[in-house]
């Protein structure tokens, strides 16, 4: 149990690292300046988002037990913006008096989702029924239960990791490694509710959003804040959302992904113990962003207002096919033409084909409003 602590941020200065490089982290650096923050990045990649940033980058890499112990030694507080990291070297960093928010225990928790979907199941947290499968040749005693989902343990992301079997001869394409076997269930909307709570034990939660996949990608394509959902359904998100970071003893942020079935029922797919992408909008659209809303609560402040003064759909910007780099500029060019609309643009190099780049967030007095915006950019793009 670590020992609660304000920070007084008036008179120390306070070094907090951050495990992993990426956009999230990026994000999260540009709040934390006007707190007077300093930060400190580990992350393999030279070229990662974060290192122009900070002055406090380090390469290392966030698995490996040495990389993260000789990082997280004389911060105040560590933080991740990933979930692929060596919990075993966060633990022994607590040990040694640094906080670590969220928890080892939390990251190990939520590293493995069999391990997440057993924790989430004894909290009598409702989630979609699903076994442990070790590998592919398991598979065939469990024929009946087709169509299903079948999800990798550990080291999926961004839609990997995922694949629908729906026929025995799915099979032979199997994952082969220790993975969730889960029904299919009948989604009628995916949905996500971010969730802060401090060391006091104070918690407050975002407005559901509502996020629309792209399938050919299994990637977020879009994203309506707030989710167009009944009133029921939205205080449904939120109760499960809240019950989820007590449950784990939650300092920090949480994403709770869930779904709307299609028989009325909210249930918890998956968590995410950091930034998310569900939370972008919270930037332009909310009275606090989710990265101040972080930093709040890792430092036991009180929490920020969660109040959304604007509807606004988030628009993920794709790195386009090989021939086809012109449209970023389009994209460029729409989003900025556009009244109230926010370019984000992450600065990646060498990315792949179809992997996040950048995202727009559009905002307006209303959701059609906000959509309608977004559309146009869209069709601006040849």
């Amino acid at each position: 149990m670590q020992a609660t602590i304000e920070y007084d941020m008036l008179n120390n200065d306070i070094h907090i690292g951050v495990l992993g490089g990426g956009q999230l982290g990026g994000m999260l650096i540009r709040h934390a300046e006007d707190f007077g923050l300093y930060i400190h990045v580990l992350d393999s990649n030279p070229e990662a988002t974060c290192a122009r940033f900070t002055n406090n980058f380090v390469l290392g890499d966030t698995l490996n037990y040495d990389d993260v112990v000789n990082f997280g030694k004389g911060l105040d507080i560590i933080t991740i913006e990933k979930e692929a990291v060596n919990t075993d070297a966060l633990n022994y960093l607590r040990e040694q008096g640094v906080k670590v928010y969220p928890s080892p225990e939390i990251i190990s928790t939520v590293q493995d989702k069999y391990k997440q979907k057993e924790f989430l199941q004894q909290h009598e947290i409702p989630v979609a029924e699903g076994i442990l499968i070790e590998g592919k040749d398991e598979l065939s005693k469990y024929k009946d239960r087709l169509p299903a989902c079948l999800k990798m343990c550990r080291d999926g992301y961004d839609g990997k990791g995922v694949m629908m079997l729906r026929k025995e001869e799915d099979f032979e394409n199997a994952f082969d490694v220790p993975s969730v076997l889960e029904e299919l269930v009948e989604i009628r909307k995916e949905l996500a509710v971010i969730v802060a709570r401090n060391e006091k034990g104070d918690v407050t939660c975002y407005d559901p959003v509502e996020m629309v996949l792209n399938k050919e990608l299994n990637l977020l394509d879009y994203q309506l804040a707030p989710a167009e959902i009944s009133d029921k359904h939205a205080a449904q998100a939120r109760d499960l959302a809240t019950k989820t970071a007590k449950a784990l003893n939650l300092v920090g942020i949480l994403a709770v992904e869930m779904f709307l079935t299609t028989d009325d029922k909210v249930i918890v797919n998956e968590l995410a113990p950091r930034p998310h992408n569900s939370g972008h909008h919270t930037i332009e659209a909310c009275v606090t962003s989710q990265y101040e809303q972080l930093l709040r609560a890792i430092l036991n402040m009180p929490l920020g207002d969660t109040t959304a003064h604007k509807k606004s759909v988030m628009i993920n910007i794709l790195e386009p096919a090989e021939g086809k780099k012109e449209q970023l500029q389009q994209t460029f060019n729409a989003a900025l033409s556009t009244k109230d609309a926010h370019l984000h643009w992450y600065g990646k190099k060498n990315s792949k084909e179809g992997r996040k780049v950048g995202h727009i967030t559009v905002n307006g007095d209303s959701i059609g409003e906000a959509v309608s915006k977004a559309e146009e950019i869209r069709n601006a793009i040849k």
